[in-house]
């Protein structure tokens, strides 16, 4: 069946010769228009959403994007190295990190290709029957991993015509970029290793074990000091925000960030903008300025 192509940069909106940065940018700026908490029709925009991560996961990874400008719609397959991918491998990779276009590959790696015909035959036949684990990847959202979910996914392995669906329970607290393991469901018996890759969020930057967000405030707050309302992965929290606080002073939240290692976690990170208002009533304005002579006269 031919993959259907999807073309990423008119998904995020951007040149196929743009930098990263630029779409970085784009990506956060469809990932809140379309982000389900916010839009109206919750359905559709959760199609979107979807649509725009997929996008995103490919094009703001230096690697992957190369690959799909080179192959296209087949960017993660293994065809375009010489041969064609294996209709049923889908471009799953064993343990050690490699993948192959077909058995014959995957196995004269293993076995080498200087031995007797027959030798090679032999062996290949005794090393289909062995178990072998097969990695592959389940997505996961900031959320998703601090509370713990149950996915489906589908898993193509070698010498099966379709795929199988497979349900993997996510435990909360699971640190990113560690594997949960399925007996059973890898090749001949062997056991599939689920990674945990967390996905882009539209409200949060990742850093390490670190979640930064930007907190918009007026202008007055920043002068006079208040509470601000912050949307945390753990909830709505009311931040004190001293009076005469900076553009760009950020404010740290220990523990309220990604899982780490140890049974830890990594902190939640707030960087202030200070909003300037706009548009101005003639009395705002009239305030403005009143406020301007006293501050020339300190």
């Amino acid at each position: 069946m031919a993959v259907q192509y999807k073309d990423y940069y008119e998904v995020l909106g951007v040149a196929k010769t743009a930098p990263q940065e630029e779409i970085r940018k784009a990506f956060r700026k469809l990932a809140r228009e379309h982000h389900p908490d916010v839009a109206k029709d919750k359905k559709t925009s959760e199609a979107k959403f979807r649509e725009i991560n997929d996008a995103y996961e490919v094009l703001g990874d230096p690697e992957k994007r190369k690959k799909y400008d080179e192959l296209g719609a087949n960017w993660n397959s293994t065809a375009g190295r010489g041969g064609h991918a294996h209709p049923g491998w889908g471009g799953m990779k064993t343990p050690s990190g490699a993948d192959y276009g077909n058995f014959n590959e995957f196995f004269e790696a293993f076995m080498g290709s200087n031995q007797p015909r027959g030798a090679g035959r032999r062996a290949r036949s005794e090393e289909t029957t062995r178990a072998q684990n097969v990695e592959t990847e389940v997505h996961v959202s900031v959320e998703e991993v601090l509370r713990g979910v149950k996915k489906k996914i589908t898993v193509r392995l070698p010498g099966r015509p379709a795929g199988e669906v497979v349900e993997v329970g996510v435990p909360a607290g699971m640190v990113p970029g560690h594997k949960v393991r399925i007996k059973g469901k890898g090749l001949h018996g062997g056991d599939l290793l689920c990674k945990a890759v967390l996905q882009p969020h539209a409200m949060y930057t990742v850093d390490g074990g670190d979640l930064l967000k930007t907190a918009r405030i007026p202008v007055w707050i920043a002068v006079l000091g208040g509470t601000v309302e912050v949307r945390t992965p753990d909830g709505e929290i009311r931040l004190k925000v001293p009076a005469g606080t900076q553009p760009g002073k950020r404010f740290r939240l220990g523990g309220r960030g990604l899982p780490m290692s140890g049974k830890k976690r990594g902190d939640f990170i707030l960087e202030i903008q200070v909003v300037v208002p706009e548009a101005l009533s003639l009395e705002a304005r009239a305030c403005w300025v009143k406020l301007q002579e006293l501050s020339e006269g300190l």
